[in-house]
C-alpha cells in the first residue's frame, strides 16, 4: 500500500494552493482528483479576486464582506482573509500571473455590486483559468505528484482520526487505497444539484457526511446573476463595470437580485471598446450559443446558485466536530469544501476566489506541519475498508432503478423546487427518499473507463448533500 504524509483531494485553485503550501512545509504530498489533466482550467470565472489594492488598509473590504454576509458572518475570518488579499495578489504576480493593469501600472480594479470601492482584480473573463494555470506550473516546479481520473469514495478513520482513503481508478476500474497522515478536502462545490454533476458534485462534502461530520451553512444559496438563460454559460460580474447593464423587461436599470424575480436582460451595446479584449471569449460564446450580436441585441440572463455551505473548520483549516469543540484529527478542508463563516449568508463578488487561495494556503501549511511530526498507523484498517467498498460498488447498479439521466433530472427538479419554495421541504424529502431507494440503473457493465459509473457515484453524493440540506432545514 502506498503512503503519503499529506493527500490533497481536488484540482481547483484551493486544492492547488494547499498542495503547494504542504510541499513548501516539507511533507511528501499527493494531489488527487477525479478530473482529467487541465480540466479545472475550463471552469467559468464568475468574478476575479477582491483585494484592497490602493487602499490604506483592508477594513472597508472587511466591512463590505460583513454587510454582504449579514449577522452570521464570522468577523474574524472575514478580517483575516481580506487582510491577506493584497499579499495573495503579490504572490500570484511573482509566480507569473498577468493581471489587467490600470494607467499607473497597478492591477486594474473593477467596480462591483456590494463593494464600496473598485476592488475586483484579475484577468477579465480568464481569471480562474489563468490562476489555475499559474498554480499548476508551481505544482510542476515543486515536482508534486499528481494523480488524475481518481474518484475518492470514502475516508478511512479510527476514533475520529484520519488513516487514509479509498478511491476508484476511473481508467482501470480498480478500487485502491492510500494511507495518509493528513488529508485536505478541497474539491468543487455542489452546484451540480441545480444543473449536472459536471457543474460541481460536492465530493468533499459527501466524504465528510459519510464520516459523520455535520456540515455548516447548507441553507445559504447566494446567486450569480449573469448566466445566459437556458445555457450553462456564466458571464463574469466585472462586465458590469465595462459598460454592461442589467435591465428589467420594461427597460429600467436592474440590480443583481432583480434577476431572481424578473426576466432581466444584459445590455452590452454600450460596452467599452477597450474592455472587449478582456471578454473576447465571452462575446464569442454568446454569439455561438445564442446567435445574438451584443452590438445589436440584449442577452436574456438568469441566476445560478453559488454554494458556500461546507465542512466547518477552525482558523488553522482543521475540520471540527461538536460545534468547534473537537478536531477530526488529521483532517483539513479548504475552498468550497469548507465553511469558515467568512461569507455568512451571502457572497461578496471576488471573495470566493480569495477564500479559495487563502484557505488553501492555511490548510496546506498546517496539515504539513502536523503530518511531519506524526507516524503512520497500522494499515490493516484501510485494507478492510477497501474490501468493504468492493462489495458496495457492486451494489451501485440496481436493475429496477432510474437511469443516470433520469436520476439527474429528478434530483435537479427537487433542488430547484427547494429554491422556489423551501416550505415544501417535507414533500421534497419524501421524493428524495424514494429516489434513493429506487437506486440507479447502469447500462455500461464494464470496469474500464466507465464514466456512467462515475456519474452514478457523483449523483449519490449529491443526493446525500441534498438530504443534509433538508435535514438542516
Amino acid at each position: 500500500m502506498e503512503s503519503w504524509e499529506v493527500v490533497v483531494i481536488g484540482g481547483n485553485p484551493a486544492a492547488l494552493r494547499a498542495a503547494i503550501a504542504s510541499a513548501d512545509e516539507g511533507s511528501n504530498t499527493l494531489l488527487i482528483d477525479s478530473g482529467g489533466i487541465g480540466s479545472k482550467q475550463g471552469k467559468p470565472s464568475i468574478a476575479g479576486i477582491a483585494a484592497s489594492v490602493g487602499e490604506i488598509n483592508s477594513s472597508a473590504h472587511r466591512d463590505d464582506t460583513i454587510l454582504a454576509g449579514g449577522e452570521n458572518t464570522d468577523i474574524i475570518s472575514a478580517a483575516r482573509a481580506c487582510g491577506e488579499a493584497v499579499s495573495i495578489i503579490s504572490e500570484l504576480e511573482r509566480w507569473g500571473l498577468v493581471f489587467r493593469r490600470d494607467e499607473e501600472g497597478l492591477p486594474y480594479r473593477s467596480n462591483s455590486p456590494g463593494h464600496s470601492k473598485a476592488r475586483l482584480t484579475g484577468c477579465g473573463e480568464a481569471s480562474v483559468r489563468e490562476i489555475t494555470r499559474v498554480l499548476e506550473e508551481q505544482i510542476i516546479k515543486r515536482k508534486i505528484t499528481r494523480r488524475y481520473d481518481c474518484q475518492i469514495t470514502r475516508l478511512v478513520s479510527d476514533n475520529k482520526q484520519i488513516r487514509g482513503l479509498i478511491y476508484l481508478d476511473i481508467i482501470s476500474g480498480e478500487v485502491k487505497s492510500i494511507q495518509a497522515k493528513s488529508i485536505i478536502l478541497a474539491t468543487e462545490g455542489y452546484e451540480g444539484l441545480w444543473k449536472s454533476p459536471m457543474e460541481g458534485s460536492g465530493t468533499g462534502l459527501a466524504l465528510a457526511i459519510k464520516s459523520g461530520i455535520k456540515l455548516k451553512g447548507m441553507n445559504n444559496f447566494p446567486i450569480h446573476p449573469l448566466m445566459i438563460k437556458d445555457t450553462n454559460l456564466h458571464i463574469p460580474i466585472e462586465i458590469l463595470d465595462a459598460g454592461g447593464q442589467l435591465r428589467k423587461p420594461n427597460g429600467d436599470d436592474a440590480q443583481p437580485n432583480d434577476v431572481l424575480e424578473e426576466n432581466c436582460v444584459l445590455d452590452l451595446r454600450k460596452m467599452n471598446q477597450n474592455d472587449k479584449i478582456w471578454f473576447d471569449n465571452t462575446i464569442s460564446n454568446i454569439k455561438n450559443r445564442t446567435n445574438l450580436d451584443i452590438n445589436v441585441d440584449v442577452i436574456p440572463v438568469s441566476s445560478s446558485v453559488v454554494t458556500t455551505g461546507g465542512i466547518p473548520i477552525d482558523p488553522e483549516g482543521r475540520v471540527t466536530l461538536d460545534k468547534g469543540k473537537m478536531w477530526f484529527t488529521g483532517l483539513f478542508a479548504a475552498g468550497q469544501s469548507s465553511n469558515n463563516g467568512m461569507h455568512g449568508n451571502g457572497l461578496l463578488p471576488g471573495n470566493m476566489l480569495l477564500n479559495d487561495l487563502f484557505s488553501g494556503q492555511i490548510a496546506g501549511s498546517n496539515a504539513s506541519s502536523w503530518a511531519i511530526k506524526e507516524k503512520f498507523s497500522n494499515s490493516s484498517l484501510i485494507n478492510s475498508e477497501e474490501i468493504k467498498y468492493l462489495d458496495e460498488i457492486k451494489n451501485i447498479h440496481n436493475p429496477g432503478g432510474k437511469s443516470v439521466g433520469q436520476a439527474s433530472t429528478i434530483l435537479t427538479s427537487l433542488a430547484n423546487d427547494l429554491l422556489i419554495d423551501s416550505s415544501q421541504y417535507s414533500t421534497i424529502n419524501k421524493s428524495l427518499s424514494r429516489l434513493q431507494k429506487q437506486g440507479i440503473r447502469l447500462t455500461d457493465k464494464s470496469k474500464v473507463v466507465n464514466t456512467e459509473l462515475l456519474t452514478a457515484i457523483q449523483l449519490n453524493h449529491l443526493m446525500m448533500i441534498l438530504e443534509e440540506i433538508l435535514l438542516d432545514n
